[in-house]
């Protein structure tokens, strides 16, 4: 008797289980909750990454200034960068901006006294991305000038060549047009010292990120 009772409740359990399953169904759409959610939050996602076209054609005025400014560099000399990113070590140098071209925002410059290592022998022009190029301060604009303080690495050209290459500031500067006594890596004397060297201000830059040597 006991054993029949207990049957009937069952299979009564079963049936409103069932009943219940059923209702839920009609009330929820079709898919599972977890799918339908997702499939929202990935188009949510994919409408943030996308920009309108008009952000993407037009220049807004910081970027037309820059440009600006860029363009103006022609005739004047800066630090390049000539070594592609696979080199080994970074080679800079001081070139001529000859030309700038805003749309491609590359520089055209002339290194105006190329190596003895030069095949051709003569002056060698370079296409370079505003990337590779460090403006070097001037001496008639004092807002450009930068105040490295001792012990901050930086990139300054050698005394009597036109190449760059990474050195310490080893003594603090009264003025800003003051001239830099630098300490360049790998400037070993015989006796494993390194020598001072006073290098002009507007012919130190700061050393890039990353720069190989």
């Amino acid at each position: 008797m006991l054993y029949i009772q207990a049957k009937e409740l069952s299979e009564s359990e079963v049936n409103i289980s069932t009943q219940l399953l059923g209702q839920l169904d009609a009330l929820l759409p079709s898919g599972t909750p977890g799918q339908h959610r997702r499939r929202i939050e990935s188009n949510e996602q994919k409408k943030k990454r996308m920009k309108p076209d008009s952000d993407v054609t037009r220049l807004s005025p910081s970027v037309r200034n820059q440009l600006d400014s860029l363009a103006n560099m022609k005739g004047e000399q800066v630090s390049a960068r000539v070594t592609p990113e696979d080199a080994e070590k970074d080679e800079w140098f001081v070139v001529k901006v000859i030309h700038v071209d805003k749309e491609t925002r590359e520089f055209e410059v002339l290194d105006e006294e190329p190596g003895d290592e030069e095949e051709s022998g003569g002056q060698r022009k370079y296409k370079l991305p505003p990337s590779r190029i460090i403006p070097f301060p001037k001496r008639t604009d004092p807002s450009s000038i930068l105040d490295f303080p001792p012990g901050r690495h930086v990139l300054a050209v050698y005394p009597g060549t036109t190449a760059l290459y990474k050195a310490t500031v080893v003594q603090p500067r009264k003025r800003k047009t003051d001239d830099y006594v630098l300490e360049f890596d790998d400037d070993h004397e015989e006796d494993g010292s390194l020598p001072q060297r006073l290098v002009p201000f507007h012919r130190v830059v700061a050393l890039p990120e990353g720069h190989r040597q």
